[in-house]
């Protein structure tokens, strides 16, 4: 229903209320049974075992659970008690579903934000008496009082109300505290901003005192319906996470196919079908990276540290490197671009603007602060509304101790501000005498003036003048600024007389852009991204700001979310293209923004700071919540959190994110020209009619260790300095365009191929020659190439030229490596659980060559080649 088009005593009839008595009791209850509680509902959560189970989805988790149970069942039915490799393989399932399932649990706490902002008690009229109550047994129809500083506990249309102003910029984006008046006549299909007549759950009433009739409770108020939203909106998959499932996928059915043609050759071939399985488990192992969902993640938290030391905290990892990929940053006005706090920015004569810094204007804020409740707290600070506190800022910094000043001129008397009136007069004591003191909207305060104070004097108000004045107020609108006319006149009886007043300036203000925001944006655009304003303020305020920012070009576009709409989806979808400004909008209007910029294959990023920026946070590929001045529900429905607010911050968490995208590249290049490596080594061997180089626990051990150590070293360079200067990434490019298949395959081969030759020659050069030997060649050779490979992977330029060892992660985890390597080849123990035997010195020295044969072909292609840019 409607009910803010009603009057208060329809609305109150039509939900079977009374004023006076509000309901019974024993209404109460039954109305309470019927609709529920006043509290928000959230979706019911997943157990933490049926998180875990589904981490058994994917498709390279299947392919290992099938390699193991392959595995049990030919040490079983071979009865030799083998069973280290299938452990082994579960092992590394499980620990990788546990990762997956710590990384899913981060805390889902949008909605239990959103309850702990509803009020625990509600002043509520029932039997007619006023009684205190849990605020969760609100019901439709119910009286409720609500006072300053109260947290409104439920949506209702006011009854009565005195001077009451409401601060909704969470739920509506508005920068100030709107206005609210019982008396208001609202139409039918007004914007939730335009409602004066009435006050919303979760908001904070800033001034005044109301009665109201309950509307709605629960998740039926308009921050219910944020609510919902929440519950509703599912998460975008990050590019990350896409490509890496298609990698997996196809790293899966390639290894299957593999596994299927080996083992029918090695029938064919006359092995047993026992034995052909062991074969076809040890490529299916050699062919899936186990190590690499702990080394991106692992690559991820490296990189969030650093971001974290630029202020900037991410709280879902995948979505790091989509912030790299980003193409259109979604931005609130209020509080994110702008500092959320009204500041005088221009000031008026009779005849001119006048400098902020003159005597002139000194004295006109000393003037207005006597007609302001707002108080100067000290160091800086002013507390009140925010209209009168950027005045009392004002005539504090123009040199006025404005607390001193009412000491001296204290009010007498008043007639305060309502929406009819549009201004305030106060009765100030001036030594003897008594003055008047007048602040409101200039074309009303204005009608009210027979005289101007110019240059120091009374002179009559003329036609010509009052136009002049008009004209000035009309040159600070058209910047955007909310304008108080100020003037002085005599008392009548001691009591304010608003007849007779003297004009005596204008003085403008606005939400001043932050001072980092402009070159933010500048900089968002140098790097291919489209910054675009969202906003619940009115449509004027917010395209004066974007054009300061540079966000709106004089052409540009602006839509309001009524124009928004009218429009049809193939309509909307267009417009979303060349629109850089929303105003007016609701929640609703900014998901289905990020939906329809989404819809064109753009990487969105969603900045915001209030309960109404959540579901779109949520709904954006990644949500940038304010950590200082955000509501802790966008904190909780985004992403990553920018710790002190400011905008500028986001331009550096873009710059970290293309670098940490970059070092996850070069780490799953550098896995994946490994894994093909060992791939390719057992398949010739086999295709050859020889028994397999490696074994599965070997090729376990090379993937998990000499692998995943060094990937997590390269995940640790340094962003590329002109990182920022470069387009976003095509978030739908394959990751092995731009020849990084070519190279990933190349690379394989030459390491597969190495390997191969040292099983060749421990199996038939060497006078000990078997193929216990050829297998320990072959695990100890593909290992350290592997190692050495890791530093071609630093760079695409030759890794002398940028210090082979000015990575010192890389360093220090090549020289692990190598360690951890030579320990399983040489303790007892450990060599006979790798079925490996001792090397002889020359043995040793072959397998070195072969080790660092890697970086002299690389280094000779780099050479050929000629420099390319840095990964």
């Amino acid at each position: 229903m409607d009910l803010y088009s009603m009057s208060a005593a329809e609305a109150v009839e039509k939900l079977g209320s009374e004023t006076d008595r509000g309901l019974s009791s024993r209404e109460a209850e039954k109305r309470l049974g019927r609709d529920g509680e006043n509290l928000l509902r959230g979706k019911k959560k997943k157990s933490l075992a049926a998180e875990f189970f589904e981490q058994f989805k994917d498709f390279t988790v299947i392919v290992l659970l099938i390699a193991s149970g392959v595995s049990f069942a030919t040490s079983f039915l071979e009865e030799r008690g083998d069973f280290a490799d299938p452990i082994m393989i579960l092992i590394i399932v499980i620990l990788n579903a546990a990762v997956g399932v710590i990384q899913q649990r981060r805390a889902e706490h949008s909605l239990e934000a959103l309850k702990n902002m509803s009020a625990p008690t509600a002043a509520v009229i029932r039997d007619g008496k006023e009684t205190i109550i849990p605020a969760s047994k609100l019901v439709r129809g119910d009286i409720i009082e609500v006072r300053a500083g109260d947290l409104v506990p439920a949506d209702a249309r006011l009854i009565t109300s005195h001077s009451l102003f409401a601060q909704e910029s969470a739920l509506t984006g508005e920068s100030v505290p709107c206005e609210k008046d019982a008396r208001t006549a609202v139409k039918k299909g007004s914007e939730q901003a335009e409602i004066k007549n009435m006050i919303f759950s979760s908001t904070v009433i800033t001034a005044g005192h109301a009665r109201a009739v309950v509307t709605e409770t629960g998740m039926d108020t308009a921050v219910g319906k944020i609510a919902h939203l929440l519950n509703t909106e599912d998460e975008p998959t990050t590019p990350l996470q896409i490509k890496l499932a298609k990698i997996g996928k196809a790293l899966g059915i390639g290894a299957l196919s593999v596994c299927a043609l080996i083992f029918m050759l090695s029938i064919l071939r006359g092995m047993g079908v026992l034995s052909a399985f062991m074969l076809s488990v040890s490529l299916a192992v050699a062919a899936i990276p186990e190590g690499l969902p702990a080394v991106v993640t692992v690559v991820l938290s490296l990189g969030v540290q650093r971001m974290a030391k630029s202020n900037a905290v991410i709280r879902r990892l995948p979505a790091v490197e989509t912030l790299g990929a980003a193409t259109y940053i979604c931005s609130d006005k209020t509080g994110t671009l702008t500092q959320n706090k009204m500041t005088v920015t221009a000031a008026c004569s009779a005849s001119d603007e006048i400098p902020l810094t003159g005597d002139a204007a000194k004295k006109l804020f000393a003037l207005a602060a006597l007609c302001c409740d707002a108080k100067h707290t000290g160091r800086g600070e002013v507390s009140g509304e925010p209209t009168e506190a950027a005045i009392v800022a004002a005539a504090e910094r123009s040199g006025t101790d404005t607390e001193k000043l009412r000491r001296k001129m204290p009010r007498t008397d008043e007639i305060p501000f309502s929406s009819e009136r549009k201004m305030m007069s106060v009765a100030i004591k001036d030594g003897d005498k008594a003055i008047t003191v007048a602040k409101g909207a200039p074309d009303v305060l204005i009608k009210h003036c027979t005289d101007i104070i110019l240059n120091g004097r009374k002179i009559p108000m003329t036609s010509a003048l009052r136009e002049k004045i008009l004209s000035l107020n009309s040159s600070l609108a058209d910047r955007a600024l909310r304008v108080i006319a100020v003037a002085a006149g005599d008392t009548k009886n001691g009591k304010p007389d608003e007849t007779g007043l003297a004009f005596c300036g204008l003085i403008g203000m606005e939400d001043p852009p932050r001072k980092e925001a402009y070159e933010a944006v500048k900089t968002c655009r140098r790097a291919g991204i489209t910054p675009v304003m969202i906003t619940g303020d009115h449509a004027g305020t917010a395209c004066a700001t974007a054009k300061k920012l540079g966000i709106l070009s004089r052409s540009g576009e602006c839509l309001t979310g009524a124009q928004i709409d009218k429009m049809g989806e193939s309509e909307f979808a267009q417009a979303v293209r060349t629109c850089r400004v929303y105003a007016r909008v609701t929640p609703e209007h900014k998901v289905r923004i990020v939906k329809a910029l989404r819809a064109h294959g753009e990487i969105v990023a969603m900045t915001g700071d209030g309960v109404n920026d959540a579901p779109a946070l949520k709904a954006a590929d990644i949500g940038c919540a304010m950590g200082k001045g955000g509501t802790q529900v966008a904190q909780n429905a985004a992403d990553m959190i920018l710790t002190d607010d400011n905008f500028a911050t986001i331009v550096k968490a873009v710059a970290g994110g293309r670098g940490i995208y970059d070092n996850i590249r070069r780490a799953i290049h550098y896995l994946l020209g490994c894994n093909i490596g060992e791939i390719l080594c057992v398949f010739a061997a086999t295709l050859f009619g020889m028994p397999a180089p490696l074994l599965p626990i070997q090729l376990l051990f090379i993937n998990l260790v000499t692998d995943s150590l060094p990937a997590l070293a390269l995940g640790a360079e340094m962003p590329d300095s002109r990182v920022m200067q470069r387009p976003p990434r095509d978030s739908a490019k394959s990751f092995f365009a731009d020849r990084t298949g070519l190279d990933i395959a190349l690379e394989g081969m030459l390491i597969g191929a190495l390997s191969l030759f040292a099983f060749v020659a421990g199996n038939s050069l060497f006078k000990n020659s078997c193929v216990e030997l050829g297998r320990t060649m072959a695990f100890a050779a593909q290992s350290l190439c592997e190692i050495a490979h890791s530093f071609n992977m630093r760079s695409r330029r030759s890794v002398f030229s940028i210090g082979i060892f000015s990575n010192r992660k890389l360093t220090v985890c090549a020289a692990l490596c190598a360690a951890l390597q030579l320990t399983v080849m040489t303790v007892p123990p450990l060599a006979a659980l790798f079925n490996v035997s001792a090397l002889t010195p020359v043995e040793w020295l072959t397998v070195a060559a072969l080790a660092i044969s890697p970086i002299a072909f690389s280094e000779l292609g780099k050479a050929v080649g000629g420099k390319r840019e840095t990964e």
